[in-house]
């Protein structure tokens, strides 16, 4: 893990206890270095963005009416800033098209932990963790043998598609399981799924 690097993030949320919570978790993550912007408003976001290049910025979907993620890329789109929604309550999930995670309210810790260093690419470096999967990828793993398609997943689980196949694909680096019935016989053997909620394909 790189713990050296600094990590901006900044935090859109009009609560003020939702907002401060979370940089409060996000700045006792043990691993990492994250310093943290709190944005209260759309023009308040306008100048962090100006002022700064946070690496992710975790947004609410509905901050302030309705957050436009496809245009706020276009509107920076040198920036590379990754964009993750903070979800707080129910959202459609045509909402959720664009972002490149979901953070949500029930989130542990070391979950929060996984999807940032998902996010800054440093879960590939972390050897400790390189064959434990993260709760994410053992949900993934059961909604692949159910027969869901990344889609589906994306949906169902408020992240982008490109997200689920990041996650698809470290998921076989870590088990080096390349097939679907693998991945079946695998799901069963460790109780991810009940063998009549099995997708079987013939």
């Amino acid at each position: 893990m790189k713990s050296q690097e600094i990590i901006l993030i900044a935090v859109a949320e009009t609560s003020v206890i939702v907002r401060s919570g979370l940089v409060a978790v996000l700045k006792r993550l043990p691993d990492m270095n994250i310093q943290t912007i709190e944005v209260t408003s759309k023009e308040g976001l306008q100048h962090c963005m100006e002022a700064h290049t946070p690496n992710i910025l975790i947004v609410n979907p509905q901050f302030e009416g309705w957050f436009d993620v496809d245009a706020f890329k276009e509107h920076y789109p040198h920036l590379g800033t990754k964009i993750v929604s903070l979800i707080c309550t129910f959202v459609d999930a045509n909402q959720l098209k664009g972002y490149e995670e979901s953070i949500n309210l029930f989130d542990d810790v070391e979950s929060l932990e996984k999807k940032i260093s998902v996010l800054m690419n440093f879960a590939e470096e972390d050897d400790s963790d390189q064959d434990t999967l993260s709760q994410r990828e053992k949900e993934i793993i059961g909604c692949v043998v159910r027969g869901m398609t990344n889609k589906e997943i994306a949906e169902k689980l408020y992240i982008s598609v490109h997200t689920v196949i990041t996650h698809r694909r470290n998921i076989t680096r870590k088990l080096q399981i390349h097939s679907a019935a693998g991945l079946t016989i695998y799901a069963i053997v460790n109780k991810l799924v009940e063998l009549s909620e099995v997708k079987m394909k013939i």
